[in-house]
């Protein structure tokens, strides 16, 4: 279809940020298609690619990378799409009716923020967030630029939830709740510890890639993915598979009526490596919830020191165990199981791990209705906070404390024997807790209204809540 005689997907308001209003005829003509910009064509930004070029109802219109490298090879694959280094060059391109956001997280917000300004519906990559102050600015900005805003925890769009939260809630077949455990258990690797900064790619531009970040000196090996395990890009397992399986807990078990954990207390630390990374590689955390306990457990070392295998709670590595008064539900994305107390499994789950999130974003845009997302931004940032919140919990801590540590969950039966299973895994990792950088925080206090830390220790841990901007880069805050 030429551009002459192309009817747009979205109508432009007359003012400059006012929200755009769909067309009654684009509503209902199906062979339109919804033109979208990919921000982002590193690994995930590829996947989203294939995941939203299957739709006959999309068309990738635009690529987007400050890594030259990667636009060119994203590029060869699309070839009718625009190429832009600078994701604002793209936001300004009226062809261009949604954007998927699969950045470094520290750019994810900004990018969504910019992108609601300028008129064009998102799907964001978790975590939401590189920090809880931003999730905020981008639901303020998803409302009151009246944007469809997904966000990527894509196993909210597999119907193997819808029954779950049937089988617990409704039909209650293994009785009440009485707590959940929250897993990432996954082996990853040092990633190295440079005596002199890496330099940036020769295809990068590194103002681009850096946006809101800190310039900072970076002493680890790799220069993409890695940027995961440094505060400044990243936030850590916690914001990477952590915001996965905590949403799942959300969601499932919870049925997103606590926004929010009252109370929450962590320990960790980055062990057993001598590596460039930042962020906790072992953490074990506890969530009051004022309902439905939730406790959480992240390693990414092997079960025993040189072993292969990762560790395993109940047969799960990465997902959640629902204990209830009669057995236990125990599951990951795409399927679970339910056993009795004795733990003979008495129901299986099958899902398709959302495998129509893309579907659903797409679908939502045109019916310009906010409601119909699965994962849509509000709860994005509900579940990105759990992760966010632990993160900072770990940040503020102080000289762990096993003695303390046991007592704090102490009305959760099963938190002591957690506690003691994670001593356990680091020892057979070789790692002496009293020699290490483990750290244990004070119990910490989160209200749900103001959205900030309360009581003692909350100076500290507000801090942590939002960061400084370049000044060409800076998040704007929106009423």
């Amino acid at each position: 279809m030429s551009r002459i005689h192309r009817r747009t997907f979205l109508q432009q308001s007359a003012a400059l940020g006012a929200a755009l209003a769909i067309s009654p005829a684009r509503a209902q003509n199906i062979n339109e298609k919804l033109n979208m910009g990919f921000i982002g064509c590193g690994g995930r930004g590829n996947e989203l690619l294939k995941q939203f070029g299957k739709l006959a109802d999309v068309r990738i219109a635009a690529l987007c990378d400050p890594d030259q490298k990667l636009l060119d090879e994203a590029g060869q694959k699309h070839s009718g799409a625009k190429r832009y280094a600078d994701l604002r060059k793209l936001l300004e391109d009226s062809d261009v009716d949604a954007v998927a956001i699969a950045t470094c997280n520290h750019w994810h917000a900004l990018a969504a923020v910019w992108a609601c300004q300028a008129e064009k519906d998102v799907y964001v990559e978790k975590p939401l967030a590189h920090n809880h102050w931003e999730g905020q600015q981008v639901v303020h900005a998803a409302r009151r630029f009246d944007r469809i805003v997904q966000v990527g925890t894509q196993q909210r769009s597999d119907p193997l939830q819808d029954e779950l939260k049937n089988f617990l809630h409704v039909e209650k077949s293994l009785g009440d709740i009485e707590c959940v455990v929250v897993c990432r258990f996954g082996n990853r690797e040092p990633i190295g510890k440079r005596s002199d900064p890496l330099p940036p790619p020769k295809s990068l531009d590194y103002n681009l890639w850096l946006g809101p970040a800190a310039d900072e000196p970076i002493y680890r090996d790799k220069w993409h993915y890695d940027w995961h395990w440094d505060w400044n890009t990243g936030n850590g397992e916690m914001g990477n598979w952590g915001v996965h399986v905590i949403d799942d807990a959300v969601n499932v078990v919870l049925r997103d009526r606590v926004p929010f954990p009252k109370r929450l207390l962590a320990a960790g630390g980055r062990v057993a490596w001598d590596d460039a990374g930042e962020s906790p590689n072992v953490c074990f955390a506890y969530y009051d919830t004022g309902s439905i306990p939730v406790l959480f457990g992240l390693t990414n070392l092997p079960s025993e020191n040189d072993a292969k295998e990762s560790v395993k709670y109940l047969g799960v590595g990465s997902g959640y165990i629902v204990h209830c008064e009669g057995g236990y539900y125990a599951g990951g994305r795409g399927g679970g199981a339910a056993h009795d107390r004795d733990g003979k499994v008495i129901r299986r789950f099958k899902g398709d791990s959302g495998a129509g999130h893309a579907r659903n974003f797409v679908d939502s845009v045109a019916a310009r209705d906010r409601k119909r997302l699965n994962a849509e931004v509000k709860i994005g940032h509900a579940s990105t906070a759990w992760c966010n919140l632990v993160n900072i919990a770990c940040r503020v801590g102080g000289e762990y404390a096993d003695e303390k540590t046991r007592s704090i969950g102490s009305d959760v039966e099963l938190w002591p024997q957690l506690v003691g299973q994670a001593h356990e895994h680091l020892q057979r990792n070789g790692v002496d807790i009293a020699k290490s950088e483990f750290k244990i925080s004070p119990v910490l206090e989160f209200d749900s209204e103001r959205e900030q830390f309360v009581g003692e220790s909350a100076d500290a841990a507000n801090q942590l809540l939002r960061r400084e901007y370049r000044p060409e880069f800076k998040l704007p805050s929106i009423a």
